[in-house]
Parts: structure tokens; C-alpha cells; sequence
């Protein structure tokens, strides 16, 4: 759980965490799925505010639940299988580094805890539909 922690990759180790917590919760269940996505959404924002008080810091990076988040938006109704969970597991990572916009504003102005997870959640969701237009020209 100390992924946050880790002197190398932080962020990478959090997302891994995020893979556990997918393989755990019906991904294709909307509602199961939708509500699980929402309350740990309104958990990670809270957790990022109480962390970023605590650490004095814009973004901890021993705060890793956005990472998780942001995965489990990426993996919205995507079948939970190992090609998947690979390719999306390195389209996550692409967009939360790169930060495409709105993702890099977000980063930078939002100064505060759902800005910490909210352009992880846009990562998430640039890695969502990058899978699918992937997935649709080529067999995964």
C-alpha cells in the first residue's frame, strides 16, 4: 500500500494498484462499475485535499489514489483481460505523464485536491477512448 512511497515510479506502482482494484470490481456491470468509479472518485479528491494539507505539498507524491482513479476510468467497460489490461495500463501512463490539455491546465492551476485527481481522471478518459479507436483497427 506504500506505493506512493517508492523512490522510482510512484505514480506507475499506484496505477498497478488501480489494476488489483479493476480485476476485483464487474467491469462490465454499468451500475456496479459507475457507482464503485464515483465513490472512490469523491474518496481519492478528499484523501488528495486531507494529504496535500498534511504534506504541504501542490501534489504529494505519496498520494497515489488518483492514479487508481485514473485508471479505473480508463478501464471503464473494457473487458478485463491480460491484453487489455496492458495496453491501457500503458495508455494510462502515456497521458498522465504527457498530460494533454485540459490535462496539463488542470495540473498546473487547480490547486487543490480534486485538481489532483480530476487530470488523472482526464488521462483515464484519454486513455479509455485511445484503447477503443486502437482496439477498432487493430484485434485486441
Amino acid at each position: 500500500m506504500y506505493a506512493g512511497y517508492s523512490p522510482l515510479a510512484p505514480g506507475t506502482l499506484g496505477t498497478l494498484w488501480g489494476i488489483i482494484l479493476c480485476f476485483l470490481i464487474p467491469s462490465m456491470n454499468l451500475v456496479i462499475y459507475g457507482a464503485f468509479l464515483t465513490i472512490s472518485s469523491l474518496a481519492a479528491i478528499w484523501l488528495s485535499s486531507v494529504a496535500k494539507s498534511f504534506l504541504n505539498k501542490k501534489d504529494p507524491r505519496q498520494v497515489v489514489c488518483d492514479e487508481i482513479v485514473g485508471y479505473m476510468f480508463a478501464m471503464f467497460l473494457i473487458s478485463f483481460t491480460l491484453s487489455h489490461v496492458i495496453i491501457v495500463f500503458l495508455l494510462f501512463r502515456f497521458f498522465d505523464i504527457v498530460k494533454p490539455f485540459p490535462a496539463g491546465l488542470i495540473d498546473k492551476r487547480m490547486d487543490n485536491g480534486f485538481g489532483i485527481v480530476l487530470d488523472d481522471i482526464v488521462a483515464g478518459i484519454y486513455s479509455n477512448i485511445a484503447f477503443r479507436l486502437f482496439a477498432k483497427f487493430i484485434a485486441v
